[in-house]
């Protein structure tokens, strides 16, 4: 095994391994699988185990992704699989169910990291892992933490009564990894047997009495914020105050990236090439249509020519990608330092009404400032179901940041109770249509269960691994399908298809919401981009109830393309049609019942 001085940026500090382009982790024949509770440092693990060669992938049939990468010691090739964190094997949501596969899969050895902090109940997945017969070492991880906390754990006793090597270690600074690795050749089967449920709580009780002590300690101020941030009044101000700060970070980082970097980029970089392309194939001709688009004034505008190498690129690179990035990073900020979970926990009774738990604050919170990252957010929803249920939501219900500038611009110009009036319709209608698809939804909502770690600073190498990981699965998945949904909007657009709809849906639209033929146009092209269409209502002539009424319609129909490509992704071909129907007729719904209050109340 060849290690280093902790100071090259291939391994850092803790592996040799070789570059990339020698080892893939698909050449390796051999698997290690690396296995632990949610929160226990496994992600520290596998880039201290790996370094940046890995890949990550779903499994088979399901949104669960996981990670693997390369491992090189003692001249074998392995392929080192982060299996989901899970509780038990005994599956409780989609996660875990996975894990179970990994596992009974098998693999040639399992590394199992175990928080030293939480001993117990990291112990309950461990004895069920040992309990297949596969190999295995355990890292004893956090034992710095736990020292802190008056929590000191015997791993020589531990391994004696666990019947494979433990070794101690702290991930986030690589303390005890040199060890690890030069120990998994000792990973042996565990002589422990099977047993029931209720004896292998037993077991894990004498084990702990066995190889744990605790002493007294002071209560320090870690401890305080801890107790704090979960407390009902205080925990609420403080998760507040982080999802304002969270957001404002993702507005500020996404902007700055577009207004310093990226705009001027595509000025200077893109829209010379682009001009020549154009000149090229022709304006007006319907390769140039489809490619470049439509031309003002002679010239290219990225955000409404609508041409898949104008729109097209500018959507994604510009306009999504910024706000991904700076999502990822937030995100991975709050999981790693272990806010994460306290968060969730304080918003789980209010969300569990709408048929989705917890974490799908976050998911909500980034809709407001872009549709795509929110629906990204959801895959930290365990089940299917609850993954639909707050997509549709947030596509339905919560407006992007750009909508809501082009919503308070143009309706704040007659009052301001016309915007607080569509603000008022749009959360009626998140609360309404979340309690109606979590009563008439097969399934259910699995209960939030979720163990609360310790604070901690998260390791940078780890943090930036896993935004590249994320933001590089991102770019891979979704650049063919924005351009795609561009092309096919142009498509649509030359053939007369979204003209002939609009004709086709004017009686509707005169009828139920009371609006003129002209808006359905409007309306309709809001799958290109809503915050432009909400401009197209204003020279309509409309009354202020009218345009709140086809604001709100607006608001609540199709996405904007690269919110309908991200959502193709994400729920498939036959449940986003289910979305968009249900998007259809809760803005209909709700578009005719402003339409009938406003003529009984004007």
């Amino acid at each position: 095994m060849a290690l280093c001085n902790g100071r090259c940026s291939t391994c850092n500090g803790c592996l040799g391994n070789k570059p990339s382009s020698e080892t893939r982790p698909d050449e390796c024949t051999k698997r290690i699988l690396l296995a632990g509770n949610p929160n226990v440092g496994k992600s520290a693990f596998f880039s201290r185990l790996t370094g940046v060669h890995a890949m990550s992938s779903n499994y088979p049939g399901t949104t669960v992704g996981f990670m693997e990468g390369t491992l090189r010691t003692e001249g074998a090739c392995y392929r080192l699989v982060d299996v989901p964190g899970a509780y038990t094997l005994e599956p409780t949501n989609e996660a875990e169910e996975i894990a179970r596969r990994l596992i009974e899969d098998g693999g040639e050895k399992v590394i199992i990291v175990l928080d030293a902090t939480a001993l117990e109940r990291n112990l309950v997945l461990a004895l069920q892992v040992l309990e297949k017969g596969i190999p295995t070492i355990v890292a004893l991880n956090m034992v710095d933490e736990a020292r802190h906390r008056g929590v000191l754990v015997d791993s020589a006793a531990l391994q004696e009564e666990l019947g494979v090597p433990v070794v101690s270690t702290v991930a986030v600074t690589g303390q005890g990894i040199r060890e690890l690795v030069a120990r998994l050749g000792e990973a042996r089967v565990s002589p422990l047997s099977s047993t029931p449920r209720e004896e292998r709580w037993q077991r894990i009780g004498l084990i702990v009495s066995r190889v744990q002590r605790v002493i007294h300690r002071h209560h320090t101020w870690r401890d305080r914020i801890e107790d704090l941030s979960v407390h009902k009044f205080w925990g609420a101000l403080v998760g507040i105050a982080v999802l304002s700060l969270s957001y404002m970070t993702v507005r500020e980082i996404g902007e700055g990236l577009i207004n310093h970097l990226l705009d001027p980029f595509f000025e200077w970089a893109v829209r010379p090439g682009l001009m020549k392309v154009s000149d090229l194939l022709g304006p007006g001709s319907p390769l140039h249509t489809l490619l470049v688009g439509t031309l003002f004034d002679g010239q290219i505008d990225f955000e409404q020519s609508f041409g898949a190498l104008s729109t097209g690129l500018y959507v994604e690179f510009v306009m999504v990608l910024p706000y991904i990035v700076a999502f990822y990073a937030v995100l991975s900020f709050l999981e790693d330092s272990g806010y994460l979970p306290r968060l969730a926990i304080l918003f789980d009774s209010l969300l569990h009404r709408v048929g989705i738990h917890g974490y799908a604050i976050i998911p909500t919170l980034l809709g407001l400032g872009c549709n795509v990252p929110g629906i990204l957010a959801t895959r930290v929803l365990e089940s299917r179901r609850e993954r639909f249920i707050a997509a549709t939501l947030i596509s339905v219900a919560v407006p992007c940041a750009a909508l809501q500038a082009m919503v308070v611009g143009v309706l704040g110009n007659i009052g301001l109770r016309y915007v607080l009036l569509v603000y008022g319709a749009l959360f009626v209608s998140w609360i309404v249509l979340g309690r109606l698809m979590h009563k008439l939804l097969p399934g259910y909502s699995p209960e939030l269960i979720v163990e609360i770690p310790p604070y901690r600073m998260p390791s940078l190498h780890a943090f930036a691994v896993k935004l590249w990981f994320r933001v590089r699965g991102f770019l891979i998945e979704a650049t063919p399908l924005v351009l795609g949904g561009i092309l096919l909007a142009n498509v649509l657009t030359t053939a007369g298809i979204i003209g002939f709809l609009s004709r086709l849906v004017a009686p509707l639209f005169n009828v139920v919401l009371g609006l003129p033929a002209s808006a359905a146009g409007a309306i309709l092209l809001g799958i290109l981009r809503k915050d432009v269409a909400v401009g197209m209502l204003v020279p309509l002539g409309l009354s202020a109830n009218q345009l709140v009424v086809a604001t709100v319609t607006l608001s609540m129909t199709f996405p904007c393309i690269a919110t309908f490509v991200v959502l193709w992704k994400e729920l498939g071909a036959r449940d986003t049609a289910k979305s968009l129907g249900i998007m259809l007729l809760t803005a209909f719904s709700a578009g005719g019942i402003l339409n009938a209050a406003f003529f009984f109340l004007p």
